[in-house]
């Protein structure tokens, strides 16, 4: 394969792995059962007059796996932070003593399990359509290559590298999936 090959495969390559690195960030905010600082990764709070981001304002800890500790650097902001760990929506209920905000990480009905692996279910299935999606842009380039005389025998092994990078991707995703799931569904 020439050079133009050659680099039209480690993009594709870099892409599909840009993906993963997504599905992985997003299953990694789904939580299993046990407490993560990451379960209030998407909780920002209005700070001096600028939304930013919970972790960078206080410091977030879990002392054991059913709880959640956050030592605001600033306890003036405390109320603040609780506001804004309810307004989020994630189904916690922090206790303020006025030092740290206690959130104690209810264990999961079998319902919310379900719920959980659909969502898993979801996000893999969006990152099953952005590989598609870069296998298609793929293969436009190959055919744009092709055009510009490409030699067609390499055109040929190029489609056939992109549908194994895909299908490798693919298979990557389902056993992520299944990972999260069984970590999801176990009591």
């Amino acid at each position: 394969m020439n050079d133009d090959c050659i680099l039209c495969l480690e993009e594709t390559l870099e892409t599909m792995q840009l993906a993963i690195t997504h599905l992985e960030r997003e299953l990694h905010k789904i939580r299993a059962g046990k407490a993560t600082p990451d379960m209030l990764e998407g909780v920002k709070i209005e700070y001096y007059g600028t939304v930013t981001p919970l972790n960078q304002v206080s410091n977030i800890t879990t002392p054991d796996p059913k709880q959640i500790i956050v030592q605001p650097w600033d306890r003036s902001i405390l109320g603040v932070i609780e506001k804004a760990i309810m307004a989020a929506n994630l189904g916690f209920n922090p206790i303020n003593n006025g030092e740290v905000l206690r959130i104690i990480v209810p264990a999961l009905t079998e319902e919310r399990r379900r719920d959980l692996a659909k969502q898993v279910r979801v996000e893999a299935e969006k990152t099953r359509v952005s590989i598609r999606n870069i296998r298609r842009e793929a293969n436009e380039a190959a055919k744009k290559l092709k055009n510009e005389g490409t030699p067609e025998d390499d055109i040929e092994k190029l489609e056939s590298e992109i549908q194994d990078m895909t299908n490798k991707f693919i298979q990557r995703v389902d056993k992520i999936v299944e990972i999260k799931e069984k970590e999801i569904m176990t009591v």
